[in-house]
């Protein structure tokens, strides 16, 4: 089998109707936050233990079809002895690594920020596909303010995710371009709405010159929200109206999904707007699905509180968080479903 064919197997794999990504690659010092909030030490067997949960929750491989994993996940293994990325292709779930190094502020444009981990990029995703990774995700960062993000930030970032994602292709891996405008602030919808259009018209700028088949690529943008000190909060259909004029502007038609991320939002919310999303537009050109973490997880975690006891109770909330999503991929969820068992 080609590359281009490994790389549309992928892309089918993970658009599947009614399926998602859950992102499940936090960082040490976010998932020791995540942690801490339900008394959970952050130990390298904490972590296996409660990614191995998740992993093995049984019936999720129904909603679920990828999982970014963090990197020390990636050589981790479950209880029986195989490596975790095992587990998930055993139940037909593609594995995926974020492969981005953290961000750090931006030289000449006070108060952006641009993501580090473009030097030796190809030599660690060989290293991670040879660990069963079948595709990446890199995230770049965008704060809404009076002078943010600048023309500069804007397209320094654009330039680093095409650089990335060109980098995956040649190494086989399917990228995931992230471009997360941050939901911290007082700034309207209709700010929003203006800079993540900007945004997104600037990474396709750059995915075009560095030359990247964009079928073979996924999008994980932020839904269009007020942020989050704005006065009001704003109903699903407003936010599926702005989203989609801002997708129609700027995405071609040729990247096969857009996999929002939830960004600040609670489960319910990100659950409810992803829904509204496929209610307004059920054909659209790109798939519309989830890549969630928190929104996600947050009732696993208060479920499980580390003790090995919850674990049946946490993996069925997992289960249900992940059914739910599964159902707003199709524009089918209701939301009194939220009161069912």
């Amino acid at each position: 089998m080609s590359i281009d064919d490994e790389l549309q197997a992928t892309i089918t794999r993970i658009v599947h109707a009614g399926r998602g990504i859950l992102a499940a690659d936090e960082s040490l010092p976010t998932i020791a936050k995540r942690f801490a909030a339900v008394g959970v030490e952050s130990t390298a067997e904490n972590r296996r233990a409660y990614r191995s949960m998740l992993f093995t929750a049984p019936g999720t491989e129904a909603f679920i079809s990828g999982v970014i994993l963090f990197e020390e996940t990636l050589a981790q293994r479950a209880a029986d002895g195989r490596p975790l990325p095992d587990v998930l292709q055993h139940a037909g779930i593609v594995p995926g690594i974020k492969v981005d190094q953290g961000k750090i502020p931006l030289p000449g444009a006070p108060g952006d920020e641009v993501t580090q981990g473009l030097d030796g990029l190809g030599a660690r995703l060989r290293t991670y596909r040879g660990l069963g990774a079948r595709f990446a995700k890199w995230r770049e960062v965008y704060t809404i303010g009076a002078r943010n993000p600048t023309p500069l930030g804007i397209t320094a970032n654009a330039e680093v995710l095409a650089r990335y994602a060109a980098t995956c292709l040649a190494e086989g891996l399917v990228p995931i371009v992230e471009p997360e405008v941050l939901i911290d602030g007082d700034h309207s919808m209709e700010r929003c709405e203006e800079v993540t259009l900007e945004v997104l018209h600037a990474v396709y700028d750059a995915l075009h010159r560095h030359r990247v088949r964009l079928e073979h690529t996924l999008l994980k943008p932020s839904m269009v929200l007020p942020g989050k000190a704005h006065s009001s909060k704003a109903a699903p259909e407003a936010v599926a109206a702005a989203t989609l004029r801002v997708l129609k502007r700027a995405v071609p038609a040729a990247v096969p999904g857009v996999n929002f991320l939830s960004g600040g939002q609670g489960p319910e919310e990100a659950t409810a707007n992803l829904n509204a999303l496929n209610v307004a537009w059920p054909h659209a050109p790109w798939a519309l699905s989830f890549s969630y973490g928190r929104a996600l997880q947050e009732p696993v975690l208060k479920a499980w509180a580390g003790k090995p006891e919850n674990v049946a109770d946490a993996q069925r909330a997992f289960h249900r968080r992940a059914r739910l999503n599964g159902l707003a991929r199709q524009g089918a969820y209701q939301a009194r479903m939220e009161r069912e068992p």
